[in-house]
């Protein structure tokens, strides 16, 4: 739910922050107040179209932060988690926009900075605006059929699973298909290409980890000189030096004692022995060191040939020899499938055919599953319609199918393409929702569709502006008390002129213009009761307000608590 709305320098705003609650809210007020710039306000923090004549005169930018309280399970933590972004139901959800003078803005969500494209993602889950003439995505004829599968739910669920794996496996084969036949001439220029990198590289006879090996032994080739020399002249040192000998005669010096005093000397004699056939050890491990130390120029010489040889391969094909050793592979299967193509080409056109059929199967048997749901649809959405006083509305949900050919055509979604068609009046031809010429018969069809697919798309809020334009007498308090009863589901908002929708409002807000120091600027208000039956008088009665008028606004309010408590 939308708890709280900051706006600041937007349009003839200068401040304003409002708090919101469960349930049906209105906002009213005289023509040209403001009210509208509330629901551009909102929109603007949805992802809405900004432009820098909204920022206010004299200002450098417009701010707008919502305060949203949504459930953990509500999928716009799971559209804010696609983006990187952790958000924490349990803290709320806080959108920013800024909108500056220079037309210029930036989005963030709880603090982190987000493209339009990505605040316009989210806040499709958060936000659905209806106004007048703006068609929403309930009456986009593309986004029919999926809310079609919708209102189906488990009933089709798992034939859509099916029908979609399929298609993608399908889709997949036609694309490589398509592939091979539009580049047949470029695969014969490359199967040239990839003959030589074959042969160059398989010609190599590489190994994994030949590289480290070669450039090891090339490390103690180029040092064999100097690790001869260094290792003969420690021999020399230990043996020739008489080092080991000197050992040797302290060891036979301190045996000649060890008897006078052997608490003191034994330690001292095991150390010494110790130590003298550790150090002959080493001086027998130096000699074999040295004497094995072997200088081979030309061995030097082919391990560079080697590895400038690999150094190449890795700068054409890979940075190691196992992504060199891949490339071969994946350069292979490419030009067995170019050599091969015409029997590639037909594998992939028989599979591609059993797929194409397995799919149409489903395709047919899901179309027909869907034929029933519409019906269920249409006798769904023509009840809530004998409830806004559109008895004699027909609707329509129109499933219809492209041939490809001999066959149907195949979507990613079906056979079948949806449309919802309806006839407000007796005789009259089906027409689609979009081609709706009554600003009255839009407001009720699209109200109707809101009630049945509230609870489908889980968007929380939703704002209608000022749809019940053109609409009086018993349908406008049919409006009015499908919005109370639809604010049960979602948090609603509605601007209106009329009384009957207002009264039966659970909040009601005032938007009123104010003068201050020669600047006029909106104020939003939360009324109370008294204030409440004074704006419900003045809808009534105009610009003079009397005890009457105050009678029936106050007798309006006790009916409406009857309506909805009933």
């Amino acid at each position: 739910m939308l708890r709280e709305l900051s706006i600041r320098n937007l349009a003839v705003i200068e401040y304003v922050s409002v708090k919101f609650h469960d349930g049906f809210h209105v906002l009213t007020g005289e023509t040209g107040a403001g009210k509208s710039i509330l629901i551009d306000a909102l929109s603007l923090v949805v992802g809405g179209r900004g432009a820098s004549e909204m920022v206010r005169y004299g200002c450098d930018k417009a701010e707008i932060e919502a305060m949203f309280e949504l459930p953990a399970s509500h999928p716009v933590w799971y559209t804010l988690q696609s983006f990187g972004i952790h958000a924490s139901p349990e803290e709320g959800l806080v959108v920013r926009r800024e909108l500056s003078a220079q037309g210029k803005s930036i989005s963030r969500v709880n603090g982190h900075i987000v493209t339009l494209s990505m605040l316009r993602e989210a806040g499709e889950c958060l936000v659905n605006i209806h106004g007048q003439h703006e068609h929403q995505s309930l009456l986009r004829t593309e986004k029919h059929l999926e809310w079609l599968d919708s209102y189906a739910g488990d009933s089709i669920a798992a034939s859509v699973d099916a029908y979609r794996s399929v298609y993608r496996e399908y889709d997949k084969v036609r694309v490589q298909l398509k592939d091979i036949e539009d580049t047949s001439r470029q695969n014969m220029q490359m199967l040239d290409l990839y003959r030589f990198q074959i042969e160059e590289i398989a010609s190599a006879h590489l190994k994994p980890g030949e590289d480290e090996s070669l450039s090891e032994e090339k490390q103690k080739l180029m040092y064999a000189v100097r690790r001869r020399d260094s290792a003969s002249e420690a021999y020399s040192l230990l043996h020739g030096g008489k080092g080991v000998d000197a050992v040797s005669r302290a060891v036979s010096r301190i045996s000649d004692i060890r008897d006078y005093d052997p608490v003191a000397l034994d330690p001292l004699l095991e150390q010494l022995q110790s130590a003298f056939y550790q150090l002959e050890d080493a001086v027998y491990q130096l000699r074999d060191y040295r004497d094995n130390v072997d200088s081979d120029p030309e061995r030097l010489a082919d391990i560079d040939d080697r590895l400038d040889m690999i150094n190449s391969l890795k700068r054409k094909y890979g940075e190691n020899i196992p992504d060199i050793l891949s490339y071969l592979s994946s350069i292979q299967s490419e030009a067995d499938k170019i050599e091969n193509r015409d029997e590639y080409l037909a594998r992939l056109q028989l599979e591609r055919d059993r797929l194409f059929a397995q799919a149409l199967m489903i395709g047919k048997q899901l179309s027909d599953q869907r034929r029933k749901a519409a019906d269920q649809l249409a006798i769904a959405i023509e009840s809530e319609l004998r409830g806004l006083q559109m008895d004699r509305t027909k609707f329509y949900v129109q499933l219809q199918q492209t041939q490809d050919g001999e066959h149907y055509k195949l979507h990613a979604s079906g056979i079948d393409e949806a449309a919802f068609l309806f006839a407000p009046n007796p005789g009259e031809p089906m027409k689609p929702i979009s081609k709706i010429a009554s600003g009255g018969e839009m407001s009720r069809i699209m109200l109707a569709l809101k009630t049945i697919f509230a609870s489908i798309d889980e968007v929380p809020v939703l704002v209608f502006d000022e749809v019940d334009t053109g609409v009086s007498g018993r349908a406008a308090q049919a409006i009015a008390e499908k919005m109370s009863r639809l604010s049960n589901q979602c948090q609603v908002f509605s601007i209106t002129h009329l009384p009957q929708v207002a009264c039966m409002a659970d909040h009601h807000y005032e938007i009123k213009k104010i003068i201050v120091a020669d600047r006029t600027s909106t104020m939003v208000t939360e009324m109370s009761s008294a204030t409440r039956i004074e704006e419900l008088a003045r809808m009534l009665g105009g610009v003079e307000v009397t005890e009457k008028t105050r009678h029936h606004a106050q007798e309006m309010l006790d009916l409406a608590v009857r309506q909805k408590g009933a």
